[in-house]
């Protein structure tokens, strides 16, 4: 699961911090102060609500969804993204096609990912944001989620410092909006029997505020090209999910995500 990690945990988990952060910034070229303490807090929040790897391969185990290697992005594509916005954006692609390759346990595909999306960060020249060191921490305690708090909260100074020194953080956020983008594609495609399964249409369900939360930090970068085409490419799914009521979905609704988060998927891979 190192694989898994380096780029899913780090960059989804860290980031999102770094860019709610960098939102409440009163100057541009002036660092807020960050309190541990507040930062553990954002951390808790998006890491608790997770399932552990166990939790997800049981969760798949019960609806008897088989891995399928046609859903992920092929490896290969990554030669393909030659803009700043092709390449943060498949590189959050990637990271959702790494884990999901790694909880099925297949090698061959997670390694090809993992050489696809450190293809994609030499690219982006974002690599002095990875410290080998906590990656492998946030490795090793994937399952221990007090732990995972307290790695990822150190890790996030690292991220947060190199990315706000080189004016890097709305790469961050299309690195995110990849990722959730990939991610929910897979778990509206990964078995016949999603719609049926109460757990799978929760997670589709559930997506709402992470995409609302999203779509705020993209609007704080709207100034920049890449990041205001993106909210545009977003804007039907958050209609879609704006129209969904607390604790209910409708069947269409579930249709109308689906059919909407291929044709944004399919655009961002092509």
């Amino acid at each position: 699961m190192k694989s898994t990690i380096r780029i899913a945990s780090l960059f989804v988990a860290a980031t999102m911090m770094l860019t709610a952060c960098n939102s409440k910034k009163a100057k541009k070229d002036k660092a807020p102060e960050i309190k541990k303490e507040s930062v553990e807090k954002e951390v808790r929040e998006f890491v608790y609500p997770l399932p552990t790897s166990f939790e997800v391969t049981e969760m798949l185990n019960r609806i008897e969804a088989a891995y399928i290697l046609s859903l992920s992005n092929p490896a290969s594509n990554v030669d393909k993204y030659l803009t700043e916005k092709a390449q943060a954006i498949n590189l959050g692609i990637y990271s959702a096609d790494l884990s999901y390759a790694s909880t099925y346990h297949q090698q061959q595909e997670t390694l090809d990912f993992m050489n696809a999306s450190k293809s994609l960060i030499d690219k982006l020249d974002i690599s002095p944001a990875l410290d080998k060191a906590l990656l492998e921490a946030i490795e090793n305690n994937l399952d221990n989620k007090d732990e995972l708090v307290k790695v990822i909260t150190n890790s996030f100074y690292n991220t947060y410092e190199y990315l706000n020194k080189n004016d890097r953080s709305s790469v961050s956020l299309l690195v995110i909006s990849g990722s959730w983008v990939e991610a929910l594609y897979i778990a509206c495609h990964i078995s016949d029997q999603t719609f049926s399964n109460k757990e799978m249409v929760a997670i589709i369900m559930n997506q709402k505020e992470p995409l609302n939360n999203l779509m705020s930090m993209l609007e704080v970068h709207a100034s920049k090209e890449d990041v205001k085409s993106t909210i545009d490419d977003l804007k039907i799914l958050q209609e879609i999910y704006n129209s969904v009521d607390a604790g209910s979905i409708t069947i269409e609704q579930l249709d109308a995500i689906e059919k909407n988060v291929a044709v944004l998927r399919d655009k961002y891979v092509s």
